[in-house]
């Protein structure tokens, strides 16, 4: 008989071979995390807006009437209640690469008697979000899975107004994660400068602003 420990230590094992090749693999291609393990991104639960998500929209400072992206938004744990906050004359754009992921925003929207909320079929950097049209942006455990990181930082740098805000949130229990030095180089490479920083090395927030002179 197998004995229990081995069993574990071996599934350990496989989880931390599988976590290490989708790392690598990502520098190369554009993987997501799959609509069916969306529950992942959204864990069920009560229906209130947890602290994790209070706590990004409190860095982000929104107000009635502001124009918000969700850069890679998932299922949607973010967008709804960023398009309450931003409110009827505001509005937030769920950009994903998967269209399961955008129905299930949309599902979630209709739900929840929301109308502000507009999808948008994309990868970040592929040149689909305009020049100065976000007040806010948010960049939530997703940056790792963009081969071309520089470029999707730069794409949302010239979407955003200036005074524009981007969070970035990265956790070490993502296979993608991205260091603070890593993002600090990235972000500033491009034009942004940063204005807060939260957490620790394993769980951190990055926020950036995009500086009020910048006209393009």
């Amino acid at each position: 008989m197998i004995p229990v420990l081995f069993i574990l230590l071996l599934l350990i094992v496989l989880v931390l071979f599988i976590a290490f090749a989708w790392r690598i693999a990502s520098r190369r291609y554009m993987l997501p995390c799959p609509v069916w393990m969306k529950w992942m991104l959204d864990p069920p639960s009560s229906g209130s807006v947890s602290a994790r998500t209070r706590k990004t929209i409190r860095l982000l400072d929104i107000r009635p009437g502001m124009s918000v992206l969700d850069a890679g938004c998932g299922p949607g744990r973010l967008t709804i209640p960023l398009a309450r906050v931003a409110g009827p004359e505001g509005e937030v754009t769920a950009m994903d690469l998967q269209e399961g992921m955008l129905r299930e925003v949309q599902d979630r929207a209709r739900a929840a008697n929301l109308n502000n909320i507009r999808s948008l079929l994309a990868g970040i950097g592929d040149g689909e979000l305009g020049r100065d049209r976000f007040d806010r942006a948010v960049l939530i455990t997703v940056l790792g899975e963009i081969p071309d990181r520089d470029a999707a930082l730069r794409e949302i740098f010239d979407a955003l107004k200036p005074g524009g805000v981007l969070p970035v949130e990265e956790t070490i229990r993502d296979p993608h994660f991205q260091t603070r030095s890593s993002v600090t180089r990235l972000a500033g490479s491009v034009g942004f400068i940063e204005k807060e920083f939260s957490g620790n090395w394993f769980s951190y927030t990055l926020t950036w602003e995009k500086p009020s002179g910048t006209r393009h």
